[in-house]
């Protein structure tokens, strides 16, 4: 296939910001723009970027998407129950302790079930809300990957300890919006290693409780 996928982690925080290109089409996609603009710019260099995409709006996923939304001139696109969280970055982050600059503002919703569609990518988005009220996952199928922000985590699952997270819907997203996706499924995550659906099945002991109690 002509589709590659590429991680930067980025900023203090070490966020993963996934970049997908079509080698073939020299057209590109930027999911969690999180940090460190020139380096995801020097990703997508010669490549013309169709679509930033967030996963969702936490600050530590958005900090670079002003730079390269004004760089790339692509669209940013947001899922609605983290819009107004975009608008407020720099007064979110300082509850952390963090002066940060303002985000971009969003041009796009996204929508459970929406397929985006740059050259040869096709992602499938699904909402699954959790770690924040408009969390979205996007799953390229052709590729068997599911970039999937801070759902899961290879050994761990995202927090709900933040405004706006609720531990159910976390619960319910993982088990009927991401496990049956495949075993077979890479997890691009939103912080530390890549891992699969299968291994976190097998080895994840949030996971296999939530199977264990709710499945």
């Amino acid at each position: 296939m002509s589709i590659t996928i590429h991680s930067l982690t980025l900023g203090q925080l070490a966020t993963n910001c996934i970049i997908l290109r079509d080698e073939n089409s020299k057209e590109a996609i930027i999911i969690d723009p999180a940090d460190e603009a020139p380096r995801i710019l020097e990703k997508v260099n010669g490549y013309k970027v169709r679509e930033i995409l967030l996963t969702h709006a936490h600050f530590d996923h958005v900090l670079a998407s002003k730079p390269v939304k004004e760089a790339t001139g692509a669209p940013l696109r947001v899922h609605p129950h983290d819009a107004g969280m975009l608008e407020h970055t720099p007064e979110i982050a300082a509850m952390f302790g963090l002066r940060v600059p303002a985000a971009a503002k969003h041009d796009l919703l996204l929508q459970d079930g929406d397929i985006i569609q740059v050259g040869d990518i096709q992602l499938e988005t699904r909402h699954t809300p959790g770690h924040s009220p408009g969390h979205v996952i996007f799953i390229l199928h052709s590729e068997k990957a599911v970039i999937n922000g801070d759902c899961i985590f290879a050994g761990s699952i995202g927090r709900t300890d933040l405004p706006g997270s609720v531990h159910e819907e976390l619960v319910d997203s993982i088990l009927h919006k991401i496990l049956p996706i495949g075993d077979d499924y890479k997890l691009y995550t939103g912080h530390g290693p890549h891992t699969t659906i299968g291994q976190e099945k097998r080895h994840n002991p949030f996971i296999q409780q939530f199977l264990d109690h709710y499945a």
